[in-house]
């Protein structure tokens, strides 16, 4: 499962269980939710929700990385944080809450669906 989501990252549950299909034949949809449930709660998995999409899950954990959202087709990649101090970690106002991650998502359109709009 780990190396279904290593190659496919940002994938989601349905795109992982076909996947795992091809690489080990019959295998119940509610197997893969477990599984994906159990590594992402032993921390080596990350799952990922966008407003208005599926789950989708990489194995990109334990740094303070983003992600880029096309509004169009839905397409993700990995931002990195700022280089050295990362000022998404210090919110204006924590509320007496220990921060130790930030989830930020920029919005926009990916270069194929920005030149298929020029071309259009």
């Amino acid at each position: 499962m780990l190396s279904a989501v290593h190659s496919h990252p940002h994938a989601d549950t349905d795109s992982i269980i076909g996947v795992v299909r091809q690489n080990l034949g019959a295998v119940s949809h509610q197997a893969v939710y477990d599984v994906l449930r159990a590594l992402t709660g032993a921390g080596l998995l990350r799952k990922i929700e966008p407003q208005g999409s599926v789950a989708r899950y990489e194995t990109r954990v334990g740094d303070n990385h983003h992600h880029v959202v096309c509004r169009s087709c839905g397409a993700i990649a990995d931002v990195d944080c700022a280089i050295g101090h990362a000022p998404c970690m210090d919110a204006s106002d924590d509320h007496g809450f220990v921060i130790d991650e930030a989830e930020v998502i920029y919005w926009g359109t990916c270069p194929e669906c920005t030149t298929a709009a020029k071309s259009s």
